[in-house]
């Protein structure tokens, strides 16, 4: 984790991040209510697995935010942080 000055081989390699939302990855889907770099700033800070980011439709045709962990586990601890780190007070202008 960056936070503890450790270094990740998946960010050295570009691999972190996917452009591509795999069928096992555990998916947090939400409404967006700061800007997407403060949730992927988060999860490269406190978290070390494979994420996707980005939109899809729910059951109601709507669309929204969504990120997408391999590691279920760290689907878990992002949830229980959501309300804290998508929240309008966190969105600088």
């Amino acid at each position: 984790m960056l936070k503890h000055g450790e270094i990740n081989p998946l960010n050295v390699a570009g691999l972190r991040e996917l452009p591509h939302c795999p069928p096992h990855f555990c998916r947090v889907a939400f409404d967006l209510a700061t800007k997407e770099k403060n949730i992927k700033d988060w999860v490269y800070e406190n978290l070390q697995g494979r994420f996707w980011s980005g939109n899809v439709y729910n059951e109601n045709s709507k669309i929204q935010h969504c990120v997408a962990f391999e590691i279920h586990s760290e689907a878990s601890y992002f949830s229980l942080f959501l309300d804290q780190i998508n929240s309008w007070e966190n969105n600088i202008f």
